[in-house]
């Protein structure tokens, strides 16, 4: 069966992609026509997922990139920009869980990581991508969460719930600047996915202490049973990334098979 090409001739920057759902939608992306531009901190897991796009008759080049750290990141848009001469898809995704601990055993330094990685991540990724966006329009898709925004049981998990609610607030707040340069700014939030992302998670003995137990009905993922597919979210960054959402602006969308709902 061919797949519908619905990113044919656009360049997408994808941050995180080396593995987990920043994988999943790089591999989309490619598959759908786009060229791609890794921004990994990581840059060995993103050149496997290079070679497997170019393996299938694609484009992607790898830039080492610490999206905290403001000029890498401008760099590291930039060297995308000189290689395919535009940008129109921004997937500003990379992120960590971080440690989760209570507030008052929280390590200053710990808090500034991870809310620099992923709320300073995202900022600065939005940010240097917006001159090159603003010369043909485009899309700019945020990995946010279910934590912070509809939920807040994961006790320790403070410095990761304000970066996740920090972004949505950033989105909406950038898809209205943005939206006289025709560029569109949303938020994904997925709940469980099966990804590696919980081993960036420091969950302390405190946190687990002050855990407040939540019993829930049978089943803690309503649509499924289980947790969802890194592809799962990989399908509804494509449909944000292409025309198919032309008017789709300003909005966080839940992945989570009802899971925030219970």
């Amino acid at each position: 069966m061919t797949v519908s090409r619905l990113l044919e001739g656009k360049v997408a920057i994808v941050t995180g992609g080396g593995s987990g759902i920043g994988r999943a939608a790089a591999l989309d992306f490619a598959r759908h026509g786009a060229k791609i531009g890794f921004l990994d901190r990581t840059p060995d897991d993103a050149e496997k997922v290079r070679d497997e796009i170019q393996s299938e008759g694609g484009e992607a080049i790898v830039t080492a990139t610490d999206v905290s750290d403001a000029a890498a990141v401008e760099a590291g848009i930039r060297s995308v920009y000189e290689r395919f001469g535009r940008i129109d898809v921004v997937f500003a995704n990379a992120g960590i869980n971080g440690v989760w601990t209570t507030i008052e055993d929280l390590d200053v330094d710990d808090w500034d990581e991870t809310l620099g990685i992923n709320l300073r991540g995202t900022f600065l990724t939005v940010k240097y991508s917006i001159p090159h966006l603003k010369k043909n329009g485009g899309s700019i898709i945020i990995t946010s969460s279910i934590n912070g925004n509809r939920i807040f049981n994961n006790t320790g998990a403070s410095a990761y719930s304000s970066s996740k609610a920090g972004q949505v607030a950033f989105m909406k707040m950038a898809a209205l600047e943005l939206a006289p340069h025709k560029i569109r700014v949303n938020a994904v939030c997925p709940g469980a996915i099966n990804t590696h992302i919980d081993d960036s998670t420091i969950k302390t003995k405190e946190a687990e202490e002050a855990a407040i137990p939540v019993e829930y009905p049978e089943g803690s993922h309503p649509l499924a049973g289980k947790p969802g597919k890194a592809a799962q979210v990989a399908d509804l960054v494509t449909y944000l990334a292409s025309d198919l959402s032309s008017h789709v602006t300003g909005t966080d969308i839940y992945v989570d098979g009802a899971e925030s709902l219970l």
